[in-house]
């Protein structure tokens, strides 16, 4: 196989859905550069009469909310919510879609993110079931966390059209900031979800199990409701990031910070990764990424990294350090938290996680694998 990386940054085209152009630069750099030429003054002006709609539109229905944020207390949810509250002047309803086993850090983060002045409704799927979905999905995609991101994703969605609430602010369109633009169409339009990979169309039948007594009323969270309903009704669906200047990574981590948010006080290597304040509210999330990067050649850090070179405070070459350093690695605490969870051995999980490793670019060294390829240079077993 052939493994590419951009020429601006460290993203690999083993990325799903991730386009290169002509020069070899991906999608989320071209996007970078293209912000210059953005007029934002007038994409502001569009979100405002969008929130000055949703506002008419609440009153109308003799809401008390204008608009639906679906959140998890951390860095970016903690920007959408005070953004739509203090600059748009919405009165936002916050929806926490709670984890399974949700962390102390992120049990703080939320009562933080309720303590600035915002309704938040936790909703908790039946832990029974969302347990028999992380083994499913581990099973059968290599990936812990799969089901749980639709519920993660379908709850703000879904309280939006039980309490017929006009608008839903969504942070990030990965089309844009991770190139990922062969998936999912590069706008505001966060309806768009349902193309993201982990989403697959939104559908659940995939997930129905008999024989582990999971039928389609036990996925009722996990599922987008009908989008075309949606728009006919006027609900409108928006990514923030595609409106507001100032969204970047660190942008929003400092912003969230200064206002109470809580990180990590991990050995980064533990994490693999080299900022604090990301994936807070749930443990089973470390070893996900370290399962990611065995599958593609990337993990987490290479997003961070990534944002970072785009943004102007790494060259392409400090990025390299970084990337070496910290991605894919995976403190053995996390693997422990991710093997009780899962009700498996240790020796059991990583007999499936090994079926999944990429042997084009990793080799098994003395019981671990090993990347057989150079970060930032194109690759070719």
């Amino acid at each position: 196989m052939k493994m590419r990386y951009c020429k601006k940054c460290l993203q690999p085209d083993t990325r799903p859905n991730i386009l290169f152009d002509e020069n070899q630069v991906c999608y989320a750099c071209k996007y970078e550069e293209s912000k210059a030429g953005i007029d934002w003054k007038a994409r502001e002006a569009e979100l405002q009469a969008i929130a000055d709609e949703a506002k008419q539109k609440s009153k109308e229905r003799g809401n008390t909310y204008d608009c639906i944020i679906g959140v998890s207390g951390g860095k970016d949810s903690t920007f959408q919510a005070v953004y739509a509250k203090e600059k748009l002047g919405l009165n936002p309803l916050l929806i926490n879609c709670m984890p399974d086993e949700i962390t102390e850090i992120g049990r703080k983060n939320i009562d933080n993110l309720n303590n600035l002045g915002f309704d938040i409704i936790s909703i908790r799927p039946n832990p029974i079931v969302a347990k028999k979905l992380a083994r499913k999905s581990f099973f059968e995609r290599g990936n812990i966390i799969a089901a749980s991101e639709y519920c993660l994703w379908a709850s703000a969605y879904i309280m939006a059209e039980k309490f017929d609430i006009p608008l839903i602010i969504q942070g990030e369109n990965a089309a844009l900031t991770l190139g990922a633009a062969k998936q999912q169409e590069a706008t505001g339009d966060a309806f768009s979800v349902i193309q993201l990979d982990t989403l697959r169309g939104g559908k659940t039948d995939e997930f129905i199990d008999l024989n582990e007594n999971i039928t389609e009323k036990d996925l009722f969270l996990y599922k987008i409701p009908d989008i075309a309903a949606m728009k006919e009704k006027g609900t409108k669906a928006v990514f923030l990031q595609y409106y507001a200047k100032e969204w970047s990574q660190p942008h929003n981590e400092d912003f969230a910070v200064a206002r109470g948010l809580s990180g990590r006080t991990d050995d980064l290597h533990d994490l693999g990764r080299y900022r604090r304040h990301t994936a807070l509210d749930c443990d089973l999330q470390i070893a996900n990424q370290m399962i990611k990067y065995l599958k593609f050649g990337f993990g987490f850090a290479t997003d961070e990294v990534c944002y970072d070179i785009r943004e102007g405070r790494f060259t392409r070459e400090d990025g390299k350090w970084y990337v070496n350093e910290y991605d894919g690695k995976c403190g053995q605490k996390y693997i422990d938290i991710a093997c009780k969870y899962l009700s498996i051995t240790e020796e059991e999980f990583w007999n499936v996680v090994d079926s999944y490793v990429n042997k084009d670019l990793f080799e098994k060294k003395d019981g671990k694998w090993v990347k057989k390829f150079t970060v930032g240079e194109d690759y070719e077993s």
